[in-house]
């Protein structure tokens, strides 16, 4: 059957993580039956826990470490399976570089033998502490390759390459979306992250860690705009394969964030100064001038409301 008609049986690997399970909720109100690929180690059954609910659609959940071979059949593959905090990809850092390619090569040979297209969530990461500013998908980074994040680094950089070399050698139609900082509900409470950590810090009235002096910025996206734009890479022509920015160019410093979140929540946080840790970037902002020529796509959600939905979120949580 014609998958760009009708019915369509989509493969998501990591589909219990935050991005992940959010995805899945928005291939389902489209119609998608689903194949939920994780094995728990950062994931939760808890974020897909409501999707056995629905009866339009087929859900499958398959433990699985994607390091090894996975065998099922889909029309389409979203490969999001890896640690992605720097908390969680530093635990153990061998098998976070494992995951990255190993992983990488075992759903491409999957999306070969099925002739299924596939998407890379690939990231920011790839462009290291970057030293042009925004970054554009031409810039090849600059990233440390013997580091404590370059097992992430690397690894993800080395997935975008076979990624490449499958498209190019095997004729694999394959998708590469390189994703910048994105929040929302579901982050895991003790991911790491800037976010979930100052939210979390704020709610339970502890101080907020700010690493080095606090000048460092991001650029945050919430998840809704992320995952829209997501399928559309995936639904682009078979002859689009280079890697695409998404994310939210609004840029932000740290300082900047956690006035916000402690002026939204109230209390009495106060900033509490940390060194900065080994190659944390100092600037990340995505230039998304191809995601809006080619896809006339741009975030809409800012980071005021985002954060508004990601509190409520995580205000309920702590008290669960």
């Amino acid at each position: 059957m014609n998958r760009y008609f009708n019915y369509t049986r989509t493969i998501v690997t990591g589909g219990a993580g935050f991005l992940g399970s959010h995805l899945i909720d928005y291939l389902i109100s489209r119609g998608h039956d689903i194949v939920c690929v994780d094995n728990l180690l950062t994931g939760s059954k808890n974020n897909i826990r409501h999707i056995y609910s629905h009866n339009r659609v087929s859900f499958e959940f398959i433990r699985h470490d994607v390091t090894q071979p996975l065998n099922v059949q889909g029309d389409e593959i979203y490969n999001l399976a890896c640690p992605a905090s720097p908390p969680q990809y530093q635990h153990n850092p061998v098998y976070t570089l494992k995951t990255s390619v190993l992983g990488a090569l075992n759903v491409l040979e999957l999306a070969r033998e099925t002739n299924a297209r596939i998407l890379q969530a690939s990231t920011s990461e790839v462009y290291g502490d970057p030293v042009l500013h925004p970054q554009p998908e031409s810039y090849w980074g600059n990233v440390n390759p013997v580091g404590i994040r370059s097992c992430y680094d690397e690894g993800k950089r080395a997935a975008e390459t076979l990624f490449m070399d499958y498209r190019r050698h095997f004729g694999v139609n394959t998708k590469l979306v390189r994703i910048f900082n994105t929040y929302g509900p579901r982050m895991n409470i003790n991911d790491g992250r800037v976010i979930s950590n100052f939210i979390v810090q704020a709610l339970r009235g502890q101080n907020i860690t700010i690493y080095g002096d606090g000048s460092q910025s991001r650029s945050f996206c919430y998840v809704s705009d992320l995952i829209e734009v997501m399928h559309q890479v995936m639904n682009t022509e078979p002859e689009f394969g280079d890697p695409i920015n998404i994310g939210n160019p609004g840029e932000f410093t740290m300082l900047e964030l956690a006035d916000k979140i402690i002026t939204k929540i109230g209390g009495t946080s106060k900033l509490e100064f940390q060194p900065l840790p080994q190659d944390d970037p100092k600037q990340r902002q995505p230039d998304i001038g191809l995601a809006k020529s080619k896809l006339n796509w741009s975030p809409k959600v800012t980071l005021d409301d985002g954060l508004d939905e990601t509190i409520a979120y995580f205000r309920e949580a702590l008290e669960a």
